[in-house]
């Protein structure tokens, strides 16, 4: 189907109401023991697909009509810390093609875009141009794979954010993106729901909202509230279970099931497109929420 086609067939469904997301496919995996904490879990995308496969059909039972790949840290730059670089459209291709098997036709495949974890120029080493060749490559792969849309996530600095969003509409596809909020209610570079609406509008996105952050499914129901309040556009919400808290055994997310559909019947009150769950939502967290909002 042409990207055009393809465009306006999404479009349209998402006028017509709420799609449930997936969870915390990084947690989930790492929790399942497929990858030490810390570890590019899209290598698995090719070394042990089974693992990747398994996560994605829990949260296709449990209720997800979208399923991202896992492909969160796949641009060359992100993976170049590990000397992966090389290996970034092979590992991107391949989480797509998981994703595709698994969702058949019960569910969308979005690319997950993530940032490189590098900061931008003048106050960081990373440059524009660097950026920008690092998503597009990404965009690029995801989109001949056969992504349906992307879900560019967990940007902080709004300007890294653009690069990726440009990066990906460039293919013709639809772009949903979100920031990480911290409970000042604004990212960890001081950007404000107000102004991730207007930015993110600016840059491509048919879809704005947030997900992770170190905030509560609770407190994104406020920040959904205040992008609301800043734009017209369909939005996506998919908190962590829970604020993240350092334990002797690691990072935990506390918030049960229930509180996460709690939360996301309050989302969708506020006219979220797109609810789901970040880390540390499991497939019955997803189960809580496709049940809630289907009732």
């Amino acid at each position: 189907m042409p990207s055009t086609e393809r465009l306006s067939k999404l479009k349209e469904r998402l006028l017509q109401g709420l799609l449930v997301g997936d969870g915390g496919m990084g947690t989930s995996l790492t929790k399942s023991g497929a990858v030490r904490p810390g570890e590019p879990v899209e290598v698995l995308n090719e070394e042990r697909p089974e693992a990747v496969r398994a996560a994605h059909q829990a949260f296709l039972e449990a209720g997800s009509e979208v399923l991202q790949t896992n492909t969160f840290q796949g641009n060359p730059v992100s993976l170049g810390r590990e000397g992966l670089a090389a290996r970034a459209a092979g590992l991107n291709r391949a989480g797509v093609a998981l994703a595709r098997e698994v969702a058949g036709a019960r569910a969308y495949v979005a690319g997950s875009i993530g940032p490189t974890g590098g900061i931008l120029e003048p106050y960081g080493e990373l440059t524009d141009s660097a950026a920008q060749a690092a998503f597009e490559q990404q965009a690029q792969a995801l989109f001949e794979a056969g992504v349906d849309f992307f879900i560019v996530e967990t940007f902080s600095a709004i300007e890294e954010s653009v690069i990726a969003i440009r990066a990906a509409a460039a293919t013709g596809l639809a772009v949903a993106a979100s920031l990480a909020f911290e409970p000042s209610g604004r990212t960890s570079f001081g950007v404000a729901p107000e102004r991730a609406a207007e930015e993110l509008a600016a840059a491509g996105a048919l879809v704005v909202g947030a997900n992770c952050g170190t905030i509560s499914p609770a407190e994104m129901v406020e920040i959904a509230r205040q992008f609301r309040e800043a734009t017209e556009l369909p939005l996506i919400a998919q908190p962590n279970a829970g604020r993240p808290q350092q334990t002797a055994a690691g990072v935990e997310y506390p918030e049960a099931p229930e509180g996460m559909a709690e939360a996301a019947e309050k989302l969708a009150a506020l006219g979220a497109t797109i609810v789901g769950g970040c880390c540390g939502s499991t497939a019955e967290h997803i189960g809580a929420i496709a049940a809630r909002l289907r009732r």
